[in-house]
């Protein structure tokens, strides 16, 4: 047994001792709060030099984001936009803290975290909305805040790579701002659900193909799902895309989905690297405090991001 099924099996247990419900089995409000205790159990919070929340107006409404802002910096300084992931249903700017601590400290790139609309009270295309519009008021007002916007990148893990992928694909269409980048971690990009690997880890504890089954009905019911903003697996166009760096995780129903759209994109002339983390299950990032491999794995990202945009 490796390391890092060792360190698993034990997460497992320490989780299947806890004795906490499937947030999808409680109502919205519980779910969430079910969802954010289970987060914070496992995740690491390390000391950042500065965050700020702020909200940015999105059509008729305020969209929370919260800015990490690295001293030292360069200035003006790149930005990452990043979509937490929860299933469109749940997380939060909370939920995420350490993990987009841990983003910004390693790369050196300041990071906005984007706490959009959330099904099931705001179903696609809503939340797509909100990630599209944060990232149009950095490219419109970034610089106010010592934001190189010519250096603008989205991310996102599970959920949120859904957004960031989707948001990519929009913006280009809609003629942007300018993406420099996009980082995919364990993305869900196929509402079709009928790749190996749903069938392989259709039992995973940690993403079961039944829980995503019913994200997918909360965010995009129905023909919706259709949509290649809401499947980007789905678009028939994907040249002039930005670089992507795509993260998939072995044991994740998910897996194949993201390694087929890299696939894609690398032929259609779009620059990927793809990083396959074979032992590892669905959302491993957020277990910092955990796992070895998602400690190494930040790093990873952080080194990822720096590389793109710095």
């Amino acid at each position: 047994m490796s390391d890092a099924v060792r360190e698993i099996k034990v997460l497992l247990d320490e989780l299947i001792a806890a004795g906490r419900p499937s947030s999808r089995t409680l109502p919205i409000h519980d779910g969430r709060a079910n969802f954010a205790d289970l987060v914070g159990s496992v995740t690491a919070i390390e000391p950042f030099d500065r965050t700020e929340d702020i909200e940015v107006a999105v059509g008729n409404h305020a969209v929370p984001v919260r800015l990490y802002l690295p001293k030292g910096a360069e200035d003006p300084q790149p930005l990452v936009v990043f979509f937490h992931g929860g299933g469109w249903v749940f997380g939060d700017l909370e939920t995420h803290d350490g993990m987009c601590r841990a983003i910004a400290r390693r790369s050196g790139v300041a990071l906005a975290s984007v706490h959009y609309r959330r099904a099931p009270e705001h179903a696609y295309p809503e939340p797509l909305d909100d990630a599209c519009g944060v990232v149009r008021w950095a490219g419109s007002f970034g610089a106010e805040r010592g934001i190189d916007v010519t250096r603008l990148a989205v991310a996102g893990d599970s959920s949120g790579g859904n957004l960031a992928a989707a948001t990519a694909l929009r913006l280009r269409d809609e003629g942007g701002p300018a993406i420099r980048h996009q980082f995919l971690l364990y993305p869900a990009l196929d509402p079709g659900m009928g790749t190996r690997s749903y069938r392989a880890n259709a039992d995973d504890p940690f993403l079961s193909a039944d829980e995503l089954e019913w994200y997918w009905n909360q965010y995009a019911p129905g023909s919706l799902r259709d949509e290649p903003y809401a499947g980007p697996s789905g678009a028939s166009l994907i040249a002039g895309l930005p670089p992507a760096y795509v993260m998939v995780a072995g044991l994740d129903p998910l897996h194949d989905e993201g390694v087929s759209y890299a696939e894609r994109l690398r032929g259609a002339g779009v620059p990927v690297v793809l990083s396959e983390h074979d032992e590892m299950p669905h959302g491993f990032l957020l277990f910092g405090g955990k796992l070895s491999e998602a400690v190494s794995g930040l790093d990873e990202v952080g080194d990822a991001i720096s590389a793109a945009l710095h």
